[in-house]
């Protein structure tokens, strides 16, 4: 039992990124990771959810359930900050859980990880497959059906969007700077888009679309069975819609706009001055992000009456609704081109996860060679760029989506306590950045993430738990017998 929660020492997993075969180039500033943050957060959610929320959940104060989520992100981010400032490894989380919860608590989290990224990348390829063939039907060029994916029971093959995860692979594989190059060009294009709509949607607000600003409170009806989220099968609880509980309800749910941020730790082992920019790269994505998320929801409640907004796409919708259907197809091309960057950078995520883990033999070590050339692993990035590429393909995925929620969450638990934990064990650590009221602000991330997660359908438990023992197999049936920590190769720190 000892074994399973032997940890590794900061300064090995440090040591570690100095190995010439398996050492990362270093090319990232603080600009660069606070592109990623924002290029990964800012999708379809800001074009969708906004309106989509207004209408069903909070009405005009979607803006402060906007505020509310982003204040439960900043406790995780400030744990993250620290992290990343103290471990500057590739892994994120897993990383992170090595040093302080042990081995077996790190080979989930990463486990995990692998997990959530994949099918959040997946996801995204196929959400942007269905803009670019909007688009190309526009220009009167249709795909065939069996080329467009699995809809209602029929059976296809996504071509879309199994070439663009071939695309960002490649590019993920010729190195950080041309993908920082990529995504910084794709964020300043729809930053400028929702920029644009917020400017240009300002002229059009009526000032009593906000009346009222907090609508009356709405009960429930609770559900049953395994679609009902786990808090109302266990306690009976049902959520209300509008009122001051309705925006509660809605941060709950809008939350998940936010998931991304944590992506920018991925990357810390290929940034100049790590410790100074990852926290620089995670608060100012996340500050940047819910500012533009509290911009949209405001023009759009104040362009079109919450109650008729369209729950599909509410802001192109709103102004069509006002006579400009010009900004709606904008709206659309931002949406489109928001997606690749945000389908690049969770691939990057999954691959530097993967790569991590292989380097400690908890997966076969081979893949955590880097290309002699580019500096980035390409064996990692190759194959599960491949695997992504066929999951988005083939998979009808849409019941999926919620276990990135789930994993994600999970992962802000294990680097919450992980901050408490390493704080007591190894005081003696240069932090470079130091999350405030420790251990109270740790403690207040894991009860906000528990609390969402028990918020989640008992059906995403469920697949999460098969996920979870699968995990626990291959760990007992591989990667506890080749751990370069267990194997004595890292002796000093065991």
């Amino acid at each position: 039992m000892s074994s399973l929660f032997r940890t590794k020492s900061v300064e090995q997993s440090i040591r570690d990124t100095e190995e010439p075969e398996t050492a990362l180039k270093k090319s990232l500033s603080a600009l660069d990771l606070t592109v990623f943050g924002v290029g990964v957060i800012i999708g379809t959610g800001i074009f969708v959810l906004t309106g989509k929320i207004a209408k069903e959940t909070a009405g005009p104060s979607v803006a402060i359930a906007f505020v509310v989520a982003g204040l439960v992100c900043a406790l995780a981010a400030l744990c993250y900050a620290e992290f990343a400032s103290t471990v500057p490894v590739a892994g994120s989380a897993y990383t992170f859980s090595y040093a302080s919860l042990g081995e077996f608590p790190a080979w989930i989290i990463g486990w995990d990880l692998i997990l959530e990224l994949a099918l959040g990348c997946a996801v995204v390829a196929v959400g942007w497959s269905g803009y670019m063939r909007s688009l190309l039907d526009t220009a009167g060029l249709h795909l065939p059906q069996w080329l467009s994916g699995t809809h209602n029971g029929d059976f296809g093959f996504d071509l879309l969007a199994a070439l663009l995860v071939v695309a960002l692979t490649l590019v993920l594989v010729a190195g950080m700077k041309l993908s920082s190059r990529v995504t910084g060009i794709v964020v300043a294009v729809k930053v400028t888009v929702v920029l644009l709509v917020v400017i240009v949607g300002a002229f059009f607000i009526t000032g009593s679309n906000y009346d009222p600003f907090v609508p009356p409170s709405q009960e429930v009806e609770g559900g049953g069975g395994i679609h009902a989220p786990l808090i109302q099968l266990m306690t009976g609880f049902t959520p209300a819609n509008f009122g001051v509980m309705g925006i509660f309800t809605a941060a709950a749910v809008v939350f998940f706009a936010f998931i991304g941020f944590d992506i920018v730790a991925t990357a810390a082992e290929e940034t100049h001055n790590p410790q100074r920019d990852v926290p620089r790269g995670i608060l100012g994505s996340l500050f940047i992000c819910t500012l533009l998320y509290v911009a949209v929801s405001i023009v759009v409640t104040g362009m079109q009456k919450y109650t008729e907004l369209s729950t599909d796409a509410p802001l192109a919708d709103a102004f069509k609704s006002v006579g400009h259907p010009f900004w709606a197809g904008l709206i659309s091309f931002g949406a489109a081109v928001g997606l690749t960057s945000v389908s690049m950078i969770l691939l990057l995520g999954q691959t530097r996860v993967f790569f991590a883990m292989s380097r400690d033999g908890l997966l076969p070590r081979a893949f955590s060679r880097v290309h002699p050339r580019f500096g980035t692993p390409y064996r990692s990035t190759l194959l599960l760029g491949g695997v992504v590429a066929l999951l988005a393909g083939f998979t009808s995925i849409d019941e999926l989506a919620e276990l990135v929620n789930i994993g994600t969450l999970f992962a802000f638990v294990v680097v919450a306590l992980g901050v408490i934990l390493l704080r007591r064990r190894r005081p003696d650590l240069p932090r470079a950045f130091r999350t405030p009221l420790v251990p109270l602000v740790p403690i207040l991330s894991v009860l906000a993430s528990f609390w969402l997660m028990l918020n989640l359908p008992a059906e995403t438990w469920l697949r999460f738990a098969v996920w979870m023992l699968l995990g626990v197999l291959v760990y007992f049936v591989y990667g506890r017998t080749h751990s370069r920590l267990g194997r004595g190769t890292q002796a000093g720190d065991l």
